[in-house]
């Protein structure tokens, strides 16, 4: 029954593409024509060898059988193209939904999943339902269409010996089907193993400076060797299989030839039988033969393809971030409110518990306390990565969860620590997710950098806006990806503004500046801090003091000095 379930769902994914109809047609026509060309084949050889001497050698014959080779060829030929279109454009589909899937997914699925098991799934597993799409599905087309055709052919021909020939069919079945479920176990694994493997080589390459400061190769080495042997484990158990299919078919195919060719020597010893439909009759089993050997290779490749499958189907089965749903508002001039509001990335541990506070239009307010104690997890629920557990937060009357996605980020600007970018030129990330970025001029963003203190060092480089950043931004120093960053955030405009402490991990040359463009960002816009060093705000007009995810203090500097006790030793330690 899992067998037929699978074989559904895989049925139903590539249906669920969209089908080339035209070049499936044409690829199956092609299939047919070609198909019923070659089975003439064998009937033409017949008639030339029963009738054969040099005086009755037809010309006519020799040129009929020449024609119908090269029309075979290339019918034959634009069949498999059109067939292998087909093939290509379903995985072309099928990888779209999982690309398109996977960046709508929201961010809890990721904090599970390293990226490169993601990334596996969308090129590997899709990768083997291309093979069996674009190569294999048409050899088995062309391969039941020649099947039927010469068996009908054949039992008119002597049916007799054909029954002979097709006793080795059930007998080959019996041995292919538990060798198929295994392979099918055998895939599932391997593809597993791959996702797995990939995600450790992605993370380690990604953060290979860690790698080398940390003296970490020996230990990577082992790490990378051992994914390495399990794949290898997994492999040679396919070789296994392979290794007695192989051998299998060749001897069940040898055994049915000869006694084909012994049986058929008797009949025409016997002169039952012309020697001419003893050739025809072995042409029209190399023509069957050949294409079993390729059914082998697809019924194996199609339970692997369903193990790939069933990883794909389980990600686009998962319910997507509702980034369009909900109504749009503009938030300009709305205060915040958060009620009561608790969350846990698992049920059973609670990482905020009933917190609630207000922020007036315009406000500053900042997040302190120790660590751990969900500074960072708040800020995850206001940009809704995250759904609170419990409770709400208001944007004025309205809940956030009843704005779209789209609508409520576009209004948001984040900075945080690390300043995160991506490959590519400054340009490119100044305007990345901006959806009329072609319609930004270049005084606009210079506009920006200068508001952000980063024209100087862009001016600097010899492209300019076009200069390189490397692979997160390697090729610039901290502060100026904090300053990119803060020039992003003034091009978006925002409504509301986030810091993840901007500042933390900048020497003092580069944080005077950035702290600048930060104060000239935050001005006529609410704020939202996450701070470490206390120093950064002293003047927010609220800080929210958490610990083990609870508010135990609110209030501006001066006030949580005189009472609140942590924050009074926090005070101390930092400020004198």
């Amino acid at each position: 029954m899992e067998q037929k379930s699978n074989l559904k769902k895989f049925i139903a994914l590539i249906l669920s593409t969209r089908i080339p109809k035209l070049a499936l047609t044409l690829g199956l026509i092609g299939s047919l024509f070609t198909t019923l060309v070659g089975l003439s084949i064998p009937l033409l050889t017949k008639e030339m060898v029963d009738g054969f001497s040099m005086e009755s050698l037809s010309i006519t014959i020799i040129i009929i059988i020449a024609a119908v080779f090269i029309v075979q060829a290339v019918i034959d030929g634009l069949s498999s193209y059109s067939l292998a279109y087909v093939g290509q454009r379903i995985v072309a589909g099928l990888r779209e939904k999982m690309w398109f899937k996977l960046i709508r997914l929201p961010v809890s699925y990721f904090d599970k999943k390293t990226s490169g098991e993601s990334v596996s799934r969308v090129v590997n597993d899709t990768g083997i339902v291309k093979d069996l799409i674009s190569q294999h599905f048409p050899q088995f087309i062309n391969g039941v269409i020649t099947i039927i055709g010469a068996i009908i052919i054949l039992l008119v021909m002597d049916w007799k010996m054909t029954l002979l020939m097709l006793v080795s069919v059930p007998i080959t079945t019996i041995v292919m089907i538990p060798l198929g479920t295994r392979m099918s176990k055998i895939s599932r694994g391997m593809q597993d193993e791959t996702a797995t493997f990939t995600g450790n080589i992605q993370q380690t390459l990604s953060e290979i400076r860690l790698m080398k400061a940390s003296n970490a190769e020996t230990a990577e080495g082992e790490k990378g060797q051992k994914g390495i042997h399990k794949l290898l484990s997994f492999g040679l158990k396919e070789a296994a299989i392979f290794s007695i299919i192989a051998p299998l078919m060749y001897m069940v195919v040898m055994i049915v030839i000869v006694i084909i060719i012994g049986y058929g020597g008797i009949r025409v010893a016997e002169g039952t039988m012309t020697t001419g439909s003893l050739v025809a009759f072995l042409l029209y089993l190399f023509q069957i033969i050949f294409p079993i050997t390729s059914f082998t290779m697809f019924f194996t490749q199609l339970q692997k393809a369903k193990g790939a499958t069933e990883r794909i189907i389980d990600i686009l089965e998962i319910e997507d971030e509702p980034s369009q749903k909900g109504t749009t508002l503009d938030i300009t001039n709305q205060p915040i409110v958060v009620r009561d509001v608790s969350f846990g990335y698992n049920e059973n541990e609670p990482i905020i518990q009933n917190v609630s506070f207000d922020v007036k239009p315009g406000m500053m307010v900042a997040f302190a306390g120790p660590s751990g104690g969900g500074k960072t997890t708040l800020f995850g629920l206001l940009e809704r990565f995250y759904e609170p557990t419990s409770g709400e937060i208001l944007v004025g009357l309205t809940p956030i969860k009843e704005l779209s996605m789209k609508s409520w980020r576009e209004q948001i600007g984040y900075v945080s620590q690390d300043s995160p970018m991506m490959a590519g030129t400054i340009r490119d990330n100044l305007c990345y997710g901006l959806d009329n970025n072609d319609n930004i001029t270049d005084e606009r963003l210079w506009e920006v950098a200068r508001m952000a203190y980063a024209d100087q060092f862009i001016n600097e480089f010899a492209n300019g806006l076009n200069t390189e950043v490397g692979e997160r931004g390697v090729m610039l120093s901290g502060g100026q990806r904090q300053r990119i960053a803060i020039a992003r955030a003034f091009l978006r405009d925002p409504k509301i503004l986030m810091m993840d402490e901007a500042t933390a991990s900048l020497d003092s040359q580069s944080e005077g500046i950035v702290q600048q463009a930060l104060t000239r960002l935050m001005e006529g816009r609410t704020t939202f801090v996450i701070a470490h060093r206390l120093s950064t705000i002293v003047n927010a007009d609220k800080i929210i003091f958490i610990e083990k995810g609870k508010i135990t203090g609110v209030g501006t500097h001066q006030q949580l000095v005189e009472s609140h006790k942590l924050y009074r030793e926090f005070a101390e330690q930092q400020l004198t």
